[in-house]
């Protein structure tokens, strides 16, 4: 059975490594939408570089920190019941150790292993760590690889951040009669760019991805520019 953990290991550092770099990509797609959304209505209102700076830091910072807080609380709800499954599973294995055998050679044959072949696999992977080996085929859970809140809330923090920078600085950086332009070309180029990022990711079809992305944006940034727009001729 050596071979098969093995390559079990690869294939879930390799869809960790994935759920992390999907998790990265969408984290920056809010980050742009959001933060072009805010710079773009604000921008419909009025042409001073400061108010602009301004709305658009704000913005950048509440949304880093938004998600940074709550990818911190979902992962760790979902760190603590993964602990506290294992912890249930070691209390489990302590006092019924024998059902909690059989419990995993059937888990095995429902695998596709034969009765005897389970039994053998599940005796020896009892042997060598039974709670690990329950972890992962029953429940699901490698012990030694946990989800880590503060590395999820930093990578959203940084995500969102990344993302937001660029609707920012284009809406700051360029002349006056220029930035709405530069930056309504600049944010559609990325969405399309993070668009066909997670298509990728995920094996799906990028066109429709890609399409679905920067039609979001587009709307995005047109109701915030109309609602700005309207304030501005309002005098609010």
């Amino acid at each position: 059975m050596t071979e098969p953990t093995h390559d079990e290991a690869h294939g879930g550092a390799l869809g960790e490594r994935l759920n992390w770099l999907r998790a990265a990509v969408l984290g920056a797609n809010d980050g742009i939408v959001s933060t072009a959304g805010l710079v773009v209505g604000v921008a419909g209102a009025t042409d001073d570089r400061s108010a602009l700076l301004t709305a658009g830091l704000a913005g950048l910072l509440a949304g880093s920190m938004s998600m940074a807080a709550g990818e911190y609380v979902s992962v760790s709800t979902q760190r603590d019941s993964e602990k506290a499954a294992l912890a249930l599973e070691k209390r489990e294995l302590r006092e019924r150790p024998e059902a909690e055998l059989e419990e995993l050679a059937e888990l095995l044959r429902r695998r596709g292993l034969s009765r005897d072949v389970a039994m053998e696999a599940a005796v020896q992977l009892t042997e060598r760590d039974a709670l690990k080996a329950h972890a992962r085929v029953e429940l699901g859970i490698d012990p030694d690889e946990l989800t880590n809140p503060w590395h999820a809330a930093w990578a959203s923090f940084l995500a969102f951040t990344a993302g937001a920078l660029l609707p920012l600085l284009a809406m700051v950086l360029p002349p006056a009669d220029r930035r709405l332009a530069v930056t309504v070309a600049s944010v559609l180029a990325a969405l399309a760019l993070t668009g066909w990022s997670s298509a990728r990711l995920g094996a799906a079809a990028p066109p429709r991805a890609v399409l679905r992305t920067v039609a979001g944006g587009a709307l995005a940034m047109g109701v915030t520019y109309a609602a700005g727009a309207l304030l501005g001729a309002s005098g609010v």
